[in-house]
């Protein structure tokens, strides 16, 4: 990394400094001496942070140039991490937050989950001033939803300088694959021109797909925005006045470097960067020793951070969503676990022992015993332990613990540190594991499941390495058409794309390559795949034109930076989350009265986890759907449900839904598809509905019943059932086809797209036929429609419709729930089988780690394989079960063993348990028992919290639960069998055999009604 910057020009070194919110860390390292013992760090500090960052900064880069003789002309770069913009969030603090304005470019989409609808009421109060819903938007093709209009721009623009509100989010459908309308740039153009001196953020700079969650990102890094250039400034100030001749850089969430420019743009992209320049720092520490991915452990004084450094030297990046301060974001941030253990952690050796996971913190020099206080910590049981250890006074801890008692509590932190990081493994190989901060002295030197345990030298300083070593990166993610061109021709130039970009970031062309590609093909969307890439490189010190920001001269109205720090210590504006409500989740009762079952808010909940888990993988999340049921819910909307045994024979239940590609949903949010689908159907059906029934309780689906069905809609009961007591891809996979009474079923049907688009099928010669032309359809309408379904008759319903679905959607949220709530994630599996019948109707399948993933389009459907390797998944807290005689000798065997492979078509189809072995030189797989197998359900949760995991949200590493659950006697027929089987899915060399005998869901109905 030194050699260009020394054929270049004579400086050589680069100063990192990481301003915490406690220390502020500093190191001068010279590239060039990275293999010297001494890692070519020439100086390094640590000292308090201090109110003012511009002091600290100042302070500690003075302190390195006298102890090291080091002359300013000699630094090439500064860069600089911090946690300040991330705190100001956290904290929820008024005098760094600014209100903001959210124009939407959307349509008539996306108006039932408004801006800032899932954020906690404070936050959202805090930050949200005014929102506007506006022309604007595209297709996921590309195409236009509708153009954006200027007049109606100019209009909200009045009422937001009205408002004095200075700070402006643009958010449009599908505006991160706008590479042609361009609508974002030119509303903020208008915005920009009509209210001067505002700031506008176009969402698609801030994050990638992901309507709620970009438009989220956006907001919060709005919010933000003019503290973010009085932070930076007092960055750069010291810099100028120590008359410092060089570039100054921020270190952003995947270890790479953002002028002071775009930082003070988007600083929202450093909110994660310190775990990121840890990790980094520590791996640079240990460069000679190890060129493999691995494993960081910082541990500090309260917790201990764990994160995966890939082979390619970036962190593995979070999976699809992260939440800070109670918002769900989808911006790339690293992938870090943390867990109540470190240096401070308070031990207790009463009946049994345990070690924190509370701690005593900062104080533990007033408060560990070796420093003469009166708790006894984890610092204070490492000393007893370990002879060669000199930490405070060894005399004050002697009578601490016996020996049985050391044993216990070095069993119990090995235990701790063991089981974290094999939760954050992605194989079953050992892999290196690096110790640093200043509690790793607790960790024991060697640690099951780890190659090799480094502590490396200068490890309490890695935040500032990381930062002074940060590279320059760029990302492509876009979505791609496939008919012309070939997959690796696409991917090759979007390579090249993302190359340039980096370069373009500053990154020298001689170093740039690309660290991260991934491709994941669109379902019901023709010859379309979503393109993910990450390029980075050295950063190419012999260019001049990376800018310094030239900042207005404070007015009167600013205070400088030290003022503005202790004015936001003091200011009462700051806010606090309100705590929740406590459920009493076991003595809950849900409205149910006259055998009518009101949902609220909490049912609501609960339903929305079981549908996912109930989804076998497909269906799409219900997050979406959810948010909008509870919009309706609170502003006074009744959702009835009532039980299908109640119906009468003549009743007349209709159905009607979602249709489309998951991608599509999670960018353009609902408008009135469902509804108008339901209009335009009656018009051509002259028998009206009574009640709605859903048309698959999995995924997404199953809250349309309730939310077309509630009383601002078609203000009908939703029937507690669904045609097929699960998810499945197509509509010809659906109970009323096994039956097979009348045929076709679904037909007349109507489809609309929310943008005034609706196709009519009056009749038609089968329910396949159905099918093949509504999906042609959909892929021409955007491939997210609404549908309606004509009603069938309350005879019909009661012999036809898998029952009470959403009661088994309500027991299962209850149980993942309550699991939660008592900290027994670790049985969530069993608690959810005990509400679907208990062992006689399902069981586990397997428990493991996600070790492999391939997916592939065909027909419009994903298909692919997720391979599981068997694991012990339990994070079993309780320490006392690690005696001293479970050491590395007798390792706990885990119940699982072996590889399991999931096939899946949207939805999983089988557990499949598999052996692999080489024969001339080539992998070969063998089947071996078939664990589960549709139409009986296969599920896969997060063994972590308890939710589904849905087939597009596998990815290497995940610690999951498969769940078999015998599928309803619907479906177990010879035809129900042969539509819903392993012959449905093309996977006839397979034989269904149940897993259990299938146990009805019991009614909430049945057992909560009250008469009145």
């Amino acid at each position: 990394m030194g050699s260009a910057v020394e054929s270049k020009t004579s400086k050589t070194l680069r100063i990192g400094v990481d301003v915490g919110g406690t220390n502020t860390d500093g190191v001068v390292l010279d590239p060039s001496r990275a293999l010297e013992p001494d890692k070519g760090i020439i100086a390094w500090h640590k000292a308090p942070t201090t109110t003012n960052p511009s002091l600290g900064i100042n302070d500690a880069i003075t302190t390195m140039f006298k102890t090291a003789d080091i002359s300013p002309d000699q630094v090439a770069s500064v860069t600089i991490g911090t946690t300040h913009f991330v705190n100001a969030v956290v904290e929820r603090d008024a005098a760094r937050l600014s209100k903001v304005a959210v124009l939407r470019l959307c349509g008539p989409f996306s108006k039932h989950a408004p801006p800032c609808v899932d954020w906690p009421d404070d936050m959202r109060e805090l930050i949200l001033g005014y929102y506007a819903l506006l022309k604007g938007g595209l297709e996921v093709d590309g195409y236009l939803i509708s153009d954006i209009d200027e007049h109606e721009i100019k209009e909200q623009c009045a009422i937001i300088r009205e408002k004095g509100i200075k700070s402006i989010v643009v958010n449009g459908v599908f505006s991160p694959i706008d590479t042609i309308e361009q609508q974002e740039e030119r509303a903020a153009a208008i915005v920009r021109s009509e209210i001067p001196g505002c700031d506008v953020v176009c969402s698609k700079e801030v994050a990638n797909l992901g309507f709620l969650e970009r438009e989220n990102a956006a907001i919060l890094n709005a919010s933000i925005l003019a503290f973010a250039r009085k932070t930076i400034r007092s960055f750069q100030e010291p810099i100028k006045r120590l008359g410092l001749d060089c570039p100054v850089f921020i270190t952003q969430n995947d270890g790479t470097i953002l002028s002071g420019d775009m930082a003070a743009r988007l600083p929202i992209r450093t909110f994660s960067s310190g775990p990121t320049n840890s990790m980094r720092g520590a791996a640079f520490l240990v460069q000679s020793e190890l060129d493999e991915a691995m494993m960081v452990v910082d541990i500090g004084g309260t917790t201990t951070d764990v994160g995966l450094l890939l082979a390619n030297g970036f962190p593995r990046q979070q999976a699809a969503y992260s939440d800070l301060a109670g918002v769900r974001m989808n911006f790339s941030c690293p992938d870090v676990k943390s867990i109540g253990l470190g240096g401070g952690s308070i031990v207790r050796n009463d009946e049994t022992l345990t070690v924190g996971p509370d701690s005593v913190g900062y104080k533990i020099t007033e408060e560990a015993l070796v420093f003469g206080g009166k708790i006894l910590t984890t610092t204070d049981c490492t000393v007893l332990a370990d002879s060669t250890i000199e930490i405070g006074n060894r005399e004050l801890v002697k009578d601490a613990l016996d020996e049985e008692g050391i044993a216990k509590y070095q069993a119990a932190v090995k235990h701790k540190i063991e089981k974290i990081i094999d939760t954050m493994k992605t194989s079953p190989e050992d892999i290196p594991v690096l110790l640093v901060g200043g509690g790793a002295v607790i960790a024991p030197t060697e640690l099951k499941g780890a190659s090799k345990v480094l502590k490396p030298k200068w490890s309490g300083v890695a935040n500032a390495i990381g930062a002074a070593i940060a590279r320059v990166s760029a990302v492509v993610d876009t979505v791609k058409s496939t008919e012309s061109k070939s997959m690796q021709q696409i991917m090759d130039e979007i390579c090249k794309d993302a190359i340039e970009r980096a370069v373009a970031n500053g990154a020298s062309r001689s170093t740039a390559k690309v660290v991260e590609m991934d491709t994941l093909p669109l379902p019901y969307i023709a010859n379309k795949s979503r393109f993910t890439v990450r390029a980075a490189g050295d950063l190419d010190y012999s260019r001049t034109d990376f800018s310094t920001l030239h900042f207005e001269a404070p007015t009167e109205t600013e205070v400088q930076m030290d003022e503005y720090e202790k004015t936001a210590e003091k200011s009462e504006k700051k806010t606090k989350p309100e705590p929740k409500e406590d459920l009493d989740i076991d003595n809950y009762k849900p409205t149910v009265k006259n055998r009518v079952w009101y949902v609220n808010e909490t049912d609501l909940s609960w339903i929305t986890t079981g549908c996912y888990i109930l989804g076998t993988g497909g269906g799409g999340s219900p997050y979406s759907s959810m948010i909008r049921l509870r919009g309706m819910l609170r502003r006074g909307d009744v959702v009835r449900v009532v039980n299908p045994d109640d119906l009468a024979d003549d009743a007349a239940v209709a159905t009607g839904g979602h249709a489309g590609s998951p991608t599509v949903g999670i960018e353009k949010l609902g408008g009135d598809e469902m509804t108008e689908a339901q209009v335009e159907l009656y018009k051509v059906c002259d028998k009206h509905p009574t009640h709605i029934i859903a048309v698959e309780i999995g995924g997404g689906n199953g809250l349309q019943s309730m939310i077309v069905g509630a009383s601002s809609n078609m203000n009908i009961p939703a029937v507690d059932g669904d045609w097929m007591g699960r998810a499945y891809p197509t509509k010809w996979q659906t109970t009323p086809v096994v039956f097979n009474e009348r045929s076709p079923i679904w037909s007349p049907v109507a489809m609309t797209d929310g943008n005034g688009n609706v196709v009519l099928m009056p009749t038609a010669t089968s329910d396949q036929q159905v099918e093949r032309i509504m999906r042609a359809a959909l892929s021409q309408m955007g491939s997210g429609v609404g549908f309606a379904d004509p009603p069938v008759s309350g005879d019909e319903c009661k012999r036809w419709a898998v029952e009470h679905t959403i009661s088994q959607s309500w027991r299962i949220g209850r149980a993942v729930a309550k699991a939660r709530k008592s900290n027994r994630v670790d049985n969530v599996a069993e608690t959810i089988l005990a509400e679907c019948g208990g062992p006689e109707a399902g069981q586990v399948l397997w428990k493991g780690k996600i070790v492999g993933v391939e997916r592939t389009l065909r027909m419009g459907h994903i298909y692919g394989e997720c391979i599981i390797e068997g694991a012990d998944v339990v994070d079993d807290d309780d320490t006392n079960k690690a005696q001293p005689a479970l050491g590395k000798d007798t390792p706990k065997k885990p119940q699982f063993q072996g590889k399991i492979k999931i096939p899946f078509k949207n939805e999983n189809i089988a557990a499949i348990k598999i052996s692999r072995s080489v024969v001339n030189g080539q992998i070969v797989e063998t089947e071996d028992e078939v664990l589960g197998l549709v139409p009986d359900l296969i599920t896969v949760i997060d063994a972590q919290n308890g939710e589904a995991i849905g087939t597009p949200e596998y990815r290497y590493g995940l610690l999951v639960i498969v769940l078999g659950i015998t599928a309803s006697e619907r479906w177990t027929s010879e035809r129900g069998i042969e539509i819903g089987g392993p012959k449905g899915f093309g996977m006839d060399h397979l034989t269904y055999k149940p897993l259990g005998k299938f146990v009805k869901p019991m009614s909430v109905i049945d057992e909560f009604d009250i008469t009145v």
